[in-house]
């Protein structure tokens, strides 16, 4: 109020509760729950799995699939259900959502036009490449463990226990609301990747990101 914010636009994510069991989803919960007792004007974007050209999820996925020709580890069978949005969707949503009046003191959850299983995910991602891997169901405690061992040998790891937060629960919502509320129809998931996902190099991409020192604490 002293600084005269009007409003606070809050980004989240489908699945934020404060009591949650998942990590990520626990501290998204309590952000909320922070921005609806500050006393100010508000709107929460919960949105569903965030995907583009620079993201930490579809390009790790791509990632981890170029780095074993072999195989890839599924958490459970892949039955998890999300619901991607394209970046620059989510963009035009916050860009919308100041000119609104009707979405001010509102949470509102949004996501992409379709819904899609983990396991369906894996094979889009691999159609797009053009990479053919095996995929092998795997216990979610066992990638959970396998995570820490990873994480004690190398400077940064593709999967992180937030990375398996993310697939821990189905994240989904209404499909139409991004249309209902923001009067827009967002971006298909294949049909977007295939506009750029393609063209990366994902073994460049490896090799830097695994060996890339964390930031230090502070």
């Amino acid at each position: 109020r002293a600084a005269r914010v009007g409003r606070i636009i809050t980004l989240s994510q489908l699945g934020a509760s404060p009591s949650s069991a998942y990590m990520l989803h626990r501290y998204k919960g309590q952000v909320e729950e922070l921005v609806r007792s500050s006393g100010l004007a508000y709107t929460i974007l919960r949105s569903g799995l965030v995907f583009g050209e620079e993201d930490h999820f579809i390009n790790y996925i791509a990632l981890m699939l170029r780095s074993n020709p072999i195989f890839y580890l599924m958490p459970g069978h892949g039955e998890v259900v999300l619901h991607p949005l394209y970046v620059q969707d989510l963009v035009t949503c916050i860009e919308r959502s100041l000119e609104l009046v009707s979405v001010v003191d509102q949470t509102l959850e949004v996501g992409g036009p379709e819904y899609t299983t983990l396991h369906d995910m894996l094979l889009t991602i691999m159609r797009v490449t053009r990479m053919r891997r095996l995929l092998i169901s795997a216990p979610p405690y066992a990638l959970r463990w396998m995570t820490q061992l990873v994480g004690l040998v190398l400077p940064r790891s593709l999967m992180t226990p937030q990375w398996l937060d993310v697939l821990a629960t189905n994240r989904t919502t209404h499909l139409g609301n991004v249309y209902n509320y923001f009067h827009f129809q967002p971006r298909r998931f294949e049909d977007t990747l295939l506009t750029y996902l393609p063209k990366q190099r994902h073994s460049l991409k490896l090799l830097r990101e695994t060996f890339r020192r964390r930031p230090r604490s502070i």
